[in-house]
């Protein structure tokens, strides 16, 4: 199970309505490894400026990776987690989250981040079991 869904939550969802702040929060409290790289690389992106932000460093451990996985290869936690954050979320090799504003002028930099020719200069022989 990749979430830890309180009776609360799955009663909701069996009602048919689910409030997405209560879903966030269940994202937050399950996926606390994502959650944080996430919501530090938001902070980043808001203080530093630029087209966006991102971590290159390998998540420390399998259940963490595992986390990230979850949380960016699932359309509604990822869409969830860009509402809340007000943020695109691009993600490669198991590790490399990166976060760009809503803003349309980093577009170009945005499909460069996720396009093929991104994907491949972003290999590494150290990644090839991620």
């Amino acid at each position: 199970m990749s979430l830890d869904v309180s009776p609360a939550l799955l009663e909701q969802a069996e009602r048919g309505e689910v409030d997405e702040a209560d879903f966030v929060d269940c994202v937050r409290t399950s996926l606390p490894f994502a959650w944080e790289m996430i919501s530090s690389l938001v902070a980043q992106l808001k203080v530093d400026g630029g087209e966006f932000a991102d971590n290159q460093t390998p998540p420390p451990d399998e259940q963490a990776r595992g986390q990230l996985l979850r949380a960016l290869a699932s359309d509604a936690i990822r869409g969830a987690l860009q509402r809340h954050f007000g943020v695109r979320l691009a993600f490669q090799n198991c590790h490399r989250v990166a976060v760009f504003p809503l803003d349309a002028s980093v577009d170009e930099r945005l499909a460069r981040f996720t396009s093929v020719r991104g994907q491949l200069l972003n290999q590494s022989p150290e990644l090839r079991d991620c």
